[in-house]
């Protein structure tokens, strides 16, 4: 298995398997590809990608979702983590953000998208004229998964298990809040919502349909933005991103 400490991801086609070796971001519009399926090899395998269906509440708003996301073991990333990082945001945010997972910053405080790359997230809204906190703001995978290194915790990409295990959380937020657009950030939160194939280096910004017809525009995480060694240009290209998706909601 490679090691990956980025945030853009790539695809996976087995539970243990990171998104380590292809091009950051991919969606498909027009094929929409189920998820895969995990299935367990034994009992361990079972423990460790459960998937969060036993926990996800099938009535009440956000925050029976918050409530109940608090006891999910429905992977193994809780034994590890700090908490859960639940999504924020209205319940009926018309723009929903899906990002990869919570970061170490994210993992310590319990709030979404308050690191570096929330940080860049919030400058580039600014300048999109979006306002956050007309946003629901969410990651497909709650929990921070990591590796240590010393006393540092080094970002893992959650692995295909850990996404599907934790996609009833996502569905059952999209139910809730009914989005008129979501925004894809990244290729987690692409595998999760849409499934592989699709490259955002050739769509980005393009209107795409998720596979129950709802809008999205997908996009890079912010947190490539971070890293970029052409950051002013990459920062521009992300908020023409963003100034797409609100353009679409306008």
């Amino acid at each position: 298995m490679q090691e990956y400490d980025g945030w853009t991801g790539a695809a996976m086609t087995h539970p243990e398997t990171d998104l380590a070796d292809i091009d950051p971001i991919q969606l498909k519009p027009i094929e929409h590809v189920q998820p895969v399926p995990v299935r367990g090899t034994g009992s361990r395998m079972d423990e460790k990608f459960a998937g969060a269906e036993a926990w996800v509440p099938s009535r009440g708003g956000l925050p029976k979702v918050e409530a109940g996301l608090a006891d999910c073991r429905g992977c193994d990333l809780w034994e590890n983590a700090e908490q859960v990082v639940p999504g924020d945001g209205p319940a009926k945010a018309r723009m929903m953000l899906v990002g990869e997972q919570p970061g170490d910053v994210e993992d310590k405080a319990g709030r979404v998208f308050v690191g570096p790359a929330g940080r860049v997230l919030d400058k580039a809204l600014v300048a999109a004229g979006i306002d956050r906190d007309d946003l629901y703001v969410t990651n497909a995978v709650k929990h921070f998964r990591f590796e240590r290194r010393g006393k540092r915790r080094i970002h893992k990409t959650p692995a295909v298990g850990h996404i599907v295990a934790c996609g009833p959380w996502l569905t059952r937020e999209l139910e809730i809040v009914k989005p008129a657009l979501v925004v894809v950030l990244g290729a987690v939160a692409a595998r999760a919502l849409i499934g592989t194939g699709f490259k955002v280096t050739e769509h980005r910004g393009e209107p795409v349909e998720l596979p129950d017809g709802t809008a999205a525009v997908a996009t890079v995480h912010p947190s490539a933005v971070v890293r970029s060694d052409e950051y002013r240009r990459d920062f521009g290209l992300f908020v023409d991103d963003l100034r797409a998706a609100a353009a679409l909601l306008s």
